[in-house]
């Protein structure tokens, strides 16, 4: 019997992820998502004040850099704190905090980037989200935010480049 002439077989694997997750994901359920919208709005409130203490943090973690050095832990502990800052920006009602974060982020995550960032712009990353929260500037729709935001951008750029 030559190649041609065997029988095709399909072999079909089987679905672990169907079994270990049970079949089909229920639909959400409209009264819980309601339930949860409305217990966000209740803490709402809270935000701001939430923010100002991950806002603290990003200070100590810049005042480590300044008597440590960017290339030494503190650095690491900087980047940390700026990430997580970039994912609560927008979820506390700043959006425009998650953009400057992201930029902060960009420029110190690495060690090889950390080499080649002075310390300044480092810096004022840190003035410009302590400013917006201070302001309650929250989006890019403020000229100024917006401003300030697209000008740390540029000197990441140019600095380290684009984000991939």
């Amino acid at each position: 019997m030559t190649q041609r002439e065997r029988p095709i077989e399909i072999i079909n694997p089987p679905n672990m992820l169907k079994v270990k997750v049970g079949g089909r994901i229920a639909p959400a359920d409209p009264a819980a998502i309601a339930r949860a919208e409305a217990a966000l709005a209740e803490m709402k409130e809270e935000f701001s004040g939430w923010l100002a203490e991950e806002v603290d943090k990003l200070e100590a973690a810049l005042a480590k850099v300044e008597a440590e050095g960017l290339t030494s832990d503190a650095g690491d502990e900087l980047f940390t704190v700026a990430h997580d800052l970039r994912g609560l920006g927008t979820t506390y009602d700043f959006p425009l905090v998650t953009r400057m974060a992201a930029s902060l982020s960009r420029l110190v995550e690495t060690g090889e980037k950390r080499e080649l960032v002075p310390v300044q712009l480092v810096e004022a990353h840190v003035g410009a989200i302590r400013a917006a929260l201070r302001q309650n500037i929250r989006t890019d729709d403020h000229a100024v935010g917006r401003t300030l935001a697209e000008e740390l951008e540029t000197r990441v750029i140019d600095l380290v480049g684009a984000p991939a």
